[in-house]
């Protein structure tokens, strides 16, 4: 289903990472099938039951996963991290300080292989954050939906962390299930703030979908709303959120 909207939406390539029903090797093996099309990212999020236990004793031992996936040279990133979640149905809360020992070890990792980390971390922790940043100022962070920040609080992490990325998925969505203020551009088009602090700053934003698969109709209206915000930024901006930021993530 994914593959089929990616197509009819002009989606030449997306990030994927394992969500409830599946696991890294899964993950994998969907990239490998389609390498042209799926970019896989691993993960040892802490939502996921059998990982939670040692995110709660800020356990190290986990990262021993994180470690043999990413020597196999196959994976193009890490994350989704979700060290502060909200609880959503089926979506346990995640609430575990960005400085932890676990969060730092992964930041290691990242490191050593060159590979940027997505991490979902809510606006209530970015203090955390910003200290997780300033102590790793060489690893690229994608910070999933923004933390669901404001345009202003937006702007001033982009501005103080270079190695900051403000990732969109959800964001552009017309309504949020959590809250209208999610949305960046609701009915009535894209926020003006928002716009400017784009266009002023493109080479740090990128566009997702959030894919969910929860039902083809619900899938088909993220990636109609990523198309309609991506129409009303200039040519160049458009480039940038669009694919150039992550290709330059990637490497590429």
């Amino acid at each position: 289903m994914q593959l089929a909207l990616m197509d009819e939406f002009g989606v030449e390539r997306a990030v994927v990472f394992w969500g409830r029903n599946s696991d890294d090797e899964s993950i994998l093996a969907a990239a490998e099938a389609h390498p042209r099309r799926l970019i896989p990212f691993a993960s040892i999020s802490p939502e996921r039951r059998h990982f939670r236990p040692l995110w709660e004793r800020d356990d190290p031992a986990i990262l021993a996963r994180l470690e043999a996936l990413l020597a196999t040279g196959r994976f193009r990133g890490i994350g989704e991290i979700s060290v502060v979640h909200d609880a959503t149905p089926g979506f346990a809360e995640t609430a575990f300080a960005p400085t932890s020992r676990v969060m730092r070890g992964i930041l290691d990792l990242a490191r050593r292989h060159r590979l940027p980390v997505m991490v979902h971390c809510e606006s209530r922790a970015t203090a955390g954050l910003s200290e997780l940043l300033e102590a790793y100022p060489d690893v690229a962070v994608i910070w999933a939906h923004g933390g669901y920040t404001d345009a202003a609080e937006a702007r001033r992490m982009l501005a103080r962390h270079a190695n900051l990325y403000y990732e969109l998925s959800a964001r552009t969505w017309p309504r949020h299930p959590r809250s209208a203020a999610y949305s960046i551009a609701p009915e009535g088009g894209l926020r003006p703030e928002w716009r400017a602090l784009i266009e002023a700053m493109p080479t740090r934003f990128l566009v997702g979908s959030d894919a969910s698969h929860h039902s083809e109709a619900n899938e088909r209206m993220k990636l109609a709303s990523v198309r309609a915000f991506l129409a009303e930024l200039s040519p160049a901006a458009r480039r940038e959120v669009g694919g150039g930021t992550l290709a330059r993530l990637l490497g590429e």
